[in-house]
């Protein structure tokens, strides 16, 4: 079957609108997409963000009448005129399939592999993570988790405890236990973050090695490493309470920071910490040092 997708360029704020809209004149489905480069950072427990500048996407049978659709739409809409659009014939495809072949096995410095389940590993000895994408934030793809996870590869982790503060789909708890951490926390304040987090732990047969935590039930405790792949905004309010939680001359590594707020963010860390470089990728950075003794 052929489709035609109905493209609308609108203000964030009308999304739930025009795609309520969408649905009631007949789409199979609608898609929300940015339509300005405009980054979503990681949401707080039930929001759902949306960007300024949408596009909103409605996929509909070929054989459908443009003409009285755009007619339809606009009397749903109670509007004179519609924002801009454009229509584009589209070719059927096993959409699932494309998406999983997009998805591929990354690698993080020397040893360290994120793999979806239906691929196998390119390095069957190397250290693989099993992780597929889901509701967590979190599978590599973005900057400020590759940013951590070649961080965790560079750094000798045998018998060491290691405390991924905001852990999301616990990527970064899962790669700290298979390069060798002896014992790892996670907290987040997302009930379903923890959950994806002990799935990951056990699909990836560390969960013996792995405890998770809301910030209400997090025991106290200091660890040899600290990740908190966050935002900014929280890393700096929560300073102190996080440096707390490294043992002297322990080592951590902070993320989910633009480069233009570096700077505030290593000066919130600097009475406890000594810092490497920072490294970037992209507009985001990575912060790391070490515990003063």
């Amino acid at each position: 079957m052929a489709w035609v997708q109905l493209v609308l360029q609108i203000p964030g704020d009308q999304s739930e609108q025009f795609e309520d809209a969408l649905l009631a004149v007949g789409a199979n489905a609608v898609t929300l997409m940015d339509n300005a480069d405009q980054p979503l950072l990681e949401p707080p427990p039930g929001a759902t963000p949306i960007w300024d500048d949408t596009r909103v996407i409605g996929l509909f049978e070929a054989s459908v009448d443009t003409d009285l659709l755009i007619a339809a739409l606009k009397n749903t809409l109670e509007l004179q005129q519609l924002p801009p659009l454009k229509l584009e014939a589209l070719e059927d495809k096993d959409w699932e399939r494309e998406w999983m072949e997009n998805y591929k096995p990354m690698r993080f410095g020397e040893r360290l592999w994120i793999c979806p389940s239906w691929c196998p590993p390119p390095e069957p000895d190397a250290v693989n993570i099993m992780l597929d994408p889901g509701l967590a934030f979190g599978t590599g793809t973005h900057p400020t988790t590759a940013l951590c996870l070649a961080w965790l590869d560079q750094q000798d982790l045998n018998d060491k405890s290691l405390l991924d503060y905001g852990c999301g789909s616990g990527i970064l708890a899962v790669a700290g236990a298979l390069l060798g951490c002896s014992m790892v926390q996670g907290v987040d304040n997302d009930p379903q973050a923890l959950i994806a987090s002990k799935d990951n732990a056990a699909r990836n047969k560390v969960a013996e090695q792995i405890s998770v935590f809301s910030p209400e039930t997090f025991p106290a405790g200091q660890f040899d490493v600290v990740v908190a792949n966050i935002l900014a905004g929280p890393l700096i309010e929560l300073a102190s309470k996080i440096a707390e939680r490294i043992n002297p001359k322990g080592l951590i590594a902070l993320s989910g920071i633009l480069k233009e707020q570096a700077e505030q963010v290593l000066e919130a860390y600097q009475p406890w910490i000594d810092f490497d470089p920072v490294e970037q990728q992209g507009d985001w950075v990575r912060i790391s040092g070490q515990k003063r003794a």
